[in-house]
């Protein structure tokens, strides 16, 4: 059963805000209370946190949906609604995260590093908060946004100081034993190694980790073996030790070979050329295994790699390699830039930016998209004529209608606001500036064409007593 997970693709769902409360206060000898519907809370967050206690993404491996709370919608009496829980989950260090394309959303190094994966929705506002001088009494409140909703790829990059790399059973695992309080899996057959295994290694006062990476074949960079799946986590570290078997039973293959191969598969991949090496000539405790160490040693020298001849099983040259990886380790660490305070970046708002864009298509659709105008809609109930004329009353102070009618636009034609799966569509007529003499009973709107037919019916009754009274007025007595 597989206990090591180092990529997975992560579906994750915020919570939606919840929607804002009309509604009208109540009490007796009190037939003016005003509106007291309440906001909608906010929707959870689903945020991603460096944890040290993991070391693996195999629990999103078996559950990869992942859902924040909703918020609670508000109620009468002034009343908000709750805030959705933040879903906070724990991922190991050094954990990259990317869309579906690839590209990098976030690189999460360090214990407590944190990345918001998907923002949880507005909550709505009541009708309390919508009241103002000119809308004493609003009918409508403001729906809550949805959550942001999408797939997420996260990889697992790790974080040493030194990896170990080389063929398989060449000793990587057993060396990795030996400088270190590690007990990986060691057995007398390839691919042994499975997962990456870190140690902590102490020589004098520097402490560094090293990692044992899973065995490299020809063509690991282009997915044979494990090498593929393995080769992130080469990545981070500062240091390259490259493990050669001197006492192979193959008889096509030796050390200088094998260090070609692998360099050369390091080069496929990309973004290594930078990283100091080190070769180490391992098993020679074998007879067989010194001679062919002294044999190729020189000529490994002559290419500029220091050259170190140790046995795993006998602990024969260790300490100078421990304190020359040691050395390098140090080396990295002082040559890294020193990590600057976070600077806080002010964009002020150009003067002419209107924040929002109108742009003719052709099929002569006007589509409106803005942060603004997009977050409206999702805001509005369609159901409710009072909440239809709000909007159209911020988009007309927003400056949208001004933009149609310079676009071209016309009574009539079709205007869509928001992106081409998901937007609005209405035939646009230019609004009538008006007050709140304009405005009809709750939920209701005049400047609007087509009424609820309850409202018609309303209207056609009004109209007819006003005729009949109208009548009644002009009438003479004889």
């Amino acid at each position: 059963m597989t206990t090591f997970v180092d990529r997975v693709e992560l579906h994750v769902a915020a919570g939606n805000g919840g929607h804002g409360c009309a509604s009208v206060h109540r009490e007796k000898f009190k037939p003016l209370g005003g509106p007291d519907g309440g906001n909608g809370g906010r929707g959870g967050d689903v945020i991603l946190t460096v944890d040290q206690s993991v070391t693996t993404l195999l629990e999103y491996h078996h559950s990869p949906h992942r859902k924040a709370t909703n918020g609670k919608p508000g109620e009468g009496g002034n009343r908000s609604g709750k805030d959705g829980q933040d879903l906070v989950l724990a991922v190991p260090d050094g954990t990259v995260v990317l869309d579906k394309a690839g590209n990098v959303l976030a690189d999460l190094v360090g214990h407590g590093t944190s990345f918001v994966a998907a923002q949880g929705g507005r909550g709505g506002l009541g009708n309390a908060a919508l009241a103002s001088a000119r809308r004493k009494a609003p009918g409508f409140a403001l729906l809550g946004e949805p959550g942001d909703l999408g797939d997420i790829v996260l990889e697992l990059k790790t974080v040493a100081d030194v990896a170990l790399v080389g063929y398989p059973s060449a000793g990587k695992s057993s060396l990795i034993s030996v400088l270190s309080a590690a007990k990986p899996k060691i057995a007398d057959y390839p691919f042994t190694t499975l997962v990456p295994n870190l140690g902590v290694v102490t020589a004098g006062e520097t402490v560094y980790t090293i990692a044992d990476v899973p065995g490299l074949i020809p063509g690991a960079s282009q997915g044979k073996g494990l090498g593929l799946e393995f080769l992130r986590h080469v990545e981070r570290c500062s240091v390259l030790v490259h493990v050669l078997d001197t006492a192979t039973l193959e008889s096509d293959r030796d050390p200088v070979s094998d260090l070609d191969i692998i360099e050369a598969e390091l080069r496929e991949y990309g973004g290594l050329d930078n990283r100091p090496r080190i070769v180490v000539l391992n098993k020679i405790d074998v007879p067989d295994g010194k001679d062919l160490a002294e044999m190729v040693r020189p000529d490994l020298e002559e290419r500029g790699y220091r050259v170190f001849e140790v046995s795993a099983v006998a602990h024969m040259g260790l300490k100078e390699l421990s304190f020359a990886l040691a050395e390098l380790v140090a080396k990295a660490r002082a040559d890294r830039p020193k990590e600057e305070a976070t600077r806080i970046v002010i964009r002020p708002k150009a003067v002419d930016d209107a924040g929002f864009t109108v742009t003719r298509e052709e099929d002569g659709l006007f589509r409106v998209r803005g942060e603004k105008p997009e977050r409206w809609v999702r805001q509005t109930d369609f159901n409710n004529d009072e909440a239809v004329g709000y909007l159209a009353d911020r988009l007309n102070r927003l400056g949208v209608e001004d933009e149609l009618m310079k676009a071209g636009a016309r009574g009539g034609d079709g205007v869509a606001i928001g992106p081409e799966d998901n937007a609005v569509v209405f035939d646009w007529e230019p609004s009538v500036s008006a007050g709140a003499e304009m405005l009809g009973r709750r939920g209701e709107d005049h400047r609007l064409e087509e009424a609820r037919p309850a409202a018609q019916r309303r209207r056609d009754r009004e109209a007819e007593r006003d005729e009949a009274q109208r009548e009644f007025d002009g009438f003479e007595p004889f």
